[in-house]
């Protein structure tokens, strides 16, 4: 058992009620919306969202109904952004399932999102709490601008790691910024913690998101889905920034800015960035974001919940997919 599946062994029953609220709030009255979503939620990703919610509330309190409704809300407004991404992104698979625009059709995706936007507003509204509210509909800003941000310096080829650090913060780490805050809101934390939680929340997205992009450098069938596509749609992730920008081979830099990007050029990329260091300077990264985050967490009081976080960011780093 890895540590995700100690944690949700731990709040099996937790996650249970927050599974049954969504499916409960996911219910309409129209035939094909239903078919839809039912079988949208037979395979439901990790869950790592709501636990964060839910672990930084017990840290204070307990988990109850309004914790559950924050945690709903980000599940919500996270699926419906995934929704929206594999319509853009043309993606046929996710979560080794076909996707919805895949079954149906891209319409009906986007309409299938939407309804998912407002479900988690609802249930935003229902915490009562203006804070969670705002927390909501500002992380929908956020994940938007980090979407535009990327095809942005795709398209002007701004390759550097303050660009790229940017773009992985708004996002994916503001995401995990918003379940702190929620959890926090729910169980009247005090400023002072919830900003602490809400750093430790941001550095795990970012090694969230880094281990993410270290997959696209390996095989499909070693890491178990579709590789390169990063490099496919000229998005330049951490470790083929380091190997550039430790290394002064023209042809390799002048191949990463190319327009179109052949598989065979993906594959000489994806090759030198692990022959150039940037698979490991990315752990690295990731070990040095978690060393923060180890620190910050020493602040707080002792407690499960603090110690499932720590193992939280081990499981991130060291997940195979």
């Amino acid at each position: 058992m890895n540590a995700l599946q100690s944690i949700k062994t731990a709040l099996s029953d937790d996650i249970q009620r927050l599974n049954s609220l969504i499916r409960e709030n996911l219910s309409s009255s129209n035939v094909l919306m239903d078919s839809v979503i039912e079988r949208y939620l037979t395979t439901k990703g990790k869950q790592i969202r709501p636990i964060i919610v839910m672990l930084c509330a017990s840290m204070f309190g307990s988990i109850d109904r309004r914790v559950l409704d924050a945690a709903a809300a980000v599940e919500l407004l996270h699926n419906a952004s995934l929704i929206h991404d594999d319509v853009v992104d043309d993606s046929k698979m996710r979560r080794r399932q076909p996707t919805i625009n895949a079954v149906w059709d891209n319409h009906i995706a986007v309409l299938v999102g939407d309804f998912f936007v407002s479900t988690a507003l609802q249930r935003a509204i229902a915490t009562g709490d203006l804070r969670i509210i705002n927390e909501i509909g500002k992380l929908g800003k956020l994940l938007s601008l980090g979407e535009i941000d990327q095809i942005y310096n795709a398209r002007e080829h701004t390759l550097n790691e303050e660009a790229y650090f940017k773009i992985i913060d708004y996002k994916t780490a503001s995401l995990f910024v918003a379940c702190a805050r929620v959890g926090c809101y729910s169980v009247g934390a005090s400023d002072a913690d919830t900003d602490t939680l809400s750093e430790i929340a941001r550095l795990l997205g970012l090694c969230f998101q880094i281990r993410d992009d270290v997959f696209d450098y390996f095989d499909a069938d070693t890491v178990g889905k579709p590789t390169g596509n990063d490099l496919r749609e000229g998005k330049i992730t951490l470790p083929l920034l380091y190997a550039l920008g430790h290394n002064d081979d023209e042809a390799m830099h002048a191949l990463a800015a190319q327009e179109c990007l052949a598989d065979s050029d993906i594959a000489i990329l994806t090759a030198f960035a692990r022959n150039n260091g940037g698979i490991e300077y990315a752990y690295n990264r990731m070990a040095q974001l978690r060393d923060q985050a180890v620190a910050l967490l020493d602040r707080l009081p002792a407690c499960p919940a603090a110690d499932q976080l720590r193992q939280l960011f081990d499981y991130i780093i060291t997940r195979d997919f």
